[in-house]
């Protein structure tokens, strides 16, 4: 399968890992003008859904061409669903197809998706062979109106409704598929699981250091994805390693370490988008960030129903993080319902 934009990333690629319910378009466009990550995840979006009746085009997948390469991640466990995705995903423009086998949410794994296909690889085999036959349709002429089970709303993006790239793609061109999972399910079992991964030829698998059973719990085992790297030689699979890594200069070690291609760095990124240069912002920079994180979110999803303000607040307080009298700060913050009423917290704060 073509590695297409992953080769024209210069090694150690340093990426965003895709998080859920963090890492949304407005998170992304602050992240990629702070830190200029050479790569971009979305957040996982399920092919179940996008097939199954989807009323409104799905907020996961809005992003704006200041994101490129971004990659599209998807969960889900019906093969069929994840091809006629894979033609959509290409027509929206999207630099990458990545496929989650990580996710250790109970809702995730109880069906059978995200790390519970971990216990299932031929079933594995079957969504990342699909994925990849959705790109060939793609690439044979194939657009969403040929996909019957994708719903309709999916199919009638248009530009003028969404902050992100309209379905009129019309360069067709190899787009990759890639793979995100973790070390094992209940124990590390890579000897078993890597070599089912890497015999479908994806372009690159990134490996969260831990097994499904610790979730984010421990440090990151890296010479277990050390060895994946050995696992991986004499393949075209790029490895990624992810995993407790706090800096750039700590990703930049870690590569040089263990051999991998590039990190991805996750939770080091939150309200932190500096994390990717290494640069210390001072308590005003921090506060400018995250003001115009604020009205980025607003403007982004104000139009759409049952907006709320709420799952913004989170990200304030992680930018916050090491304030003085942040604790109190926090508890101000905690109550916006916009960004006007931010600005007038950090107004008091500075006062």
């Amino acid at each position: 399968m073509s590695q297409y934009c992953w080769q024209k990333l210069t090694q150690p690629i340093l990426g965003l890992a895709p998080m859920d319910g963090v890492s949304d378009h407005p998170f992304r466009q602050i992240t990629k003008k702070y830190g200029q990550p050479d790569l971009i995840y979305t957040e996982f979006c399920s092919v179940e859904a996008l097939c199954r009746g989807q009323k409104y085009f799905p907020r996961e997948l809005f992003y704006d061409h200041d994101q490129q390469p971004i990659i599209a991640q998807v969960y889900g466990q019906t093969p069929r669903f994840f091809r006629q995705v894979a033609v959509l995903l290409c027509q929206l423009g999207f630099a990458g197809i990545d496929l989650n086998m990580g996710c250790p949410s109970k809702n995730v794994t109880n069906s059978g998706a995200g790390a519970g296909l971990i216990k299932t690889p031929l079933l594995a085999q079957q969504i990342i062979q699909a994925t990849q036959a959705g790109v060939e349709d793609w690439l044979n002429g194939k657009t969403v109106a040929d996909c019957a089970d994708l719903s309709a709303a999916v199919k009638t993006v248009s530009q003028t409704t969404l902050p992100c790239s309209p379905i009129l793609v019309t360069v067709r061109k190899p787009v990759p598929v890639s793979i995100k999972t973790r070390l094992g399910y209940k124990q590390q079992q890579l000897k078993d699981w890597l070599p089912r991964l890497l015999a479908m030829q994806p372009a690159a698998i990134a490996l969260h250091g831990r097994t499904f059973k610790q979730g984010y719990s421990g440090q990151a085992d890296w010479s277990a994805i050390g060895q994946a790297v050995e696992l991986a030689q004499g393949t075209d699979t790029l490895i990624l390693g992810n995993g407790n890594v706090q800096s750039r200069q700590e990703a930049v070690l870690k590569a040089q370490t263990y051999g991998v291609a590039g990190v991805l760095i996750g939770r080091a990124s939150w309200g932190n988008p500096w994390v990717f240069q290494d640069y210390q912002p001072s308590l005003a920079e921090k506060i400018q960030v995250a003001l115009e994180h604020c009205y980025l979110y607003e403007q982004t999803f104000h139009q759409q129903r049952k907006y709320s303000f709420a799952p913004m607040r989170k990200h304030l307080g992680w930018y916050v993080k090491g304030f003085s009298q942040a604790k109190a700060l926090r508890v101000q913050l905690f109550q916006t319902n916009s960004p006007q009423e931010v600005k007038k917290a950090f107004e008091h704060y500075k006062a």
